[in-house]
């Protein structure tokens, strides 16, 4: 059986003196900086709020609900017994244990606080944040690979990988971290960026965020079919399901939502829409809100 044998790889990608940097923070840090200028660069294509000034606020926002909703997502959602017996566990992150269903709601949480406190649509703000998640589950997923963690079932593809460790068993695995950076990752970006390209796409809040929710939510049911389920949970309902599914199904519906609220809804009026005016010509008061 042909396989690849897992490079020896170490875990901290940088070491400056008692301060030692993993790949793990160094995707994070990648991925909300990276994913900061590019919401500045979206913002700046439109007329109208969320502006590139409203990001930087936002920023410690978004980490703040990816962190704590991230960690209380693998609380509930993959290890309740163990945390309801060891409670004080659930503080030590760097122990590892994040769930991005989780730091999902986290950042929704964050919109919809931030978005009522500055005063304009969440969906607006959510668009925009939508466009940039992928490039943080990009480096995210690298990082997993990096990392020798949440790889695939086993496998007998010329691409599989042997991870270490007892409980890989020595077998050559399908490298499910791979998978997940280019469709959660690289693909969905690429549709995101080709869709935001278009005013007319932009001009209905709501609809970037769905085709987020709908991509990301498709990507992770099919590749949770290659990826090895969490040893505490196993398969659910009986079958082949995996936690991963099951909450990847939400999403899709709501994205479907998102999309068709959107669709329904009448476009909003930007720079990008409306003519230059004439000269000595005001524009017409109403404008600018898109009312």
């Amino acid at each position: 059986m042909l396989a690849i044998l897992f490079p020896a790889i170490d875990p901290v990608a940088l070491q400056i003196g008692p301060i030692a940097i993993r790949w793990y923070a160094l995707a994070y840090l990648i991925g909300f900086v990276a994913g900061w200028r590019y919401c500045i660069a979206l913002a700046r294509k439109d007329d109208r709020p969320p502006t590139a000034l409203d990001f930087d606020d936002f920023l410690t926002w978004a980490v703040i609900g990816v962190i704590l909703g991230g960690r209380l997502g693998y609380v509930l959602f993959y290890n309740t017994g163990y945390y309801l017996n060891n409670p004080l566990e659930a503080l030590a992150v760097w122990h590892g244990g994040m769930s991005f269903h989780g730091g999902l709601l986290g950042v929704v949480a964050a919109i919809l606080l931030f978005s009522r406190r500055r005063g304009f649509s969440p969906l607006a703000l959510g668009d925009l944040i939508a466009c940039a998640a992928p490039i943080g589950l990009f480096f995210g997923r690298l990082a997993n690979f990096a990392n020798a963690e949440l790889w695939g079932r086993v496998a007998d593809v010329p691409w599989a990988v042997i991870f270490p460790g007892e409980r890989a068993g020595g077998l050559p695995r399908h490298p499910s971290q791979l998978y997940e950076a280019a469709l959660e990752g690289l693909v969905l970006f690429v549709v995101l960026a080709i869709l935001a390209r278009r005013p007319s796409v932009r001009a209905r809040p709501g609809l970037l965020a769905g085709v987020f929710f709908i991509g990301y939510g498709l990507s992770r049911i099919l590749v949770e079919h290659f990826r090895e389920p969490d040893p505490q949970l196993g398969f659910l309902l009986g079958g082949n399901v995996t936690m991963g599914q099951i909450l990847s199904v939400p999403m899709v519906l709501f994205g479907v939502a998102l999309i068709v609220v959107a669709r329904r809804r009448p476009a909003l009026a930007g720079a990008a829409d409306r003519p230059a005016a004439s000269a000595g010509t005001a524009p017409h008061p109403d404008a600018r809100d898109g009312r």
